[in-house]
């Protein structure tokens, strides 16, 4: 596995990590914006659901519904963001790495 690594050269590294920053950087801002629409039209059809609750039952249900969307959609944004900070950490750690001379 060592020597595997080691054969490994900067073309060959370039040639994997490109194609997968390419996709990463298209990708990420599209998932931001729908997990975004979705949410918010998701809060809006509980909001609706928690204002319109008449039994004490319906309104904790509605109210509890409302709070685990809200918890979920931040949590989602959070791992975009961060999964957009680790692709930026990433590229700049592979452009830096010091490629070990095979021989």
């Amino acid at each position: 596995m060592f020597n595997f690594i080691l054969a490994v050269q900067e073309k060959d590294i370039n040639e994997i990590v490109k194609p997968l920053l390419q996709v990463l950087n298209v990708v990420t801002p599209v998932l931001l914006g729908v997990v975004g629409a979705i949410g918010a039209i998701f809060v809006i059809i509980l909001g609706v659901k928690y204002a319109r609750a008449d039994d004490p039952q319906e309104h904790e249900k509605a109210k509890k519904g409302l709070r685990n969307a809200i918890i979920g959609f931040v949590l989602i944004f959070v791992l975009l963001i961060a999964l957009q900070i680790a692709v930026s950490v990433f590229t700049n750690w592979y452009k830096t790495y010091d490629y070990p001379i095979v021989g």
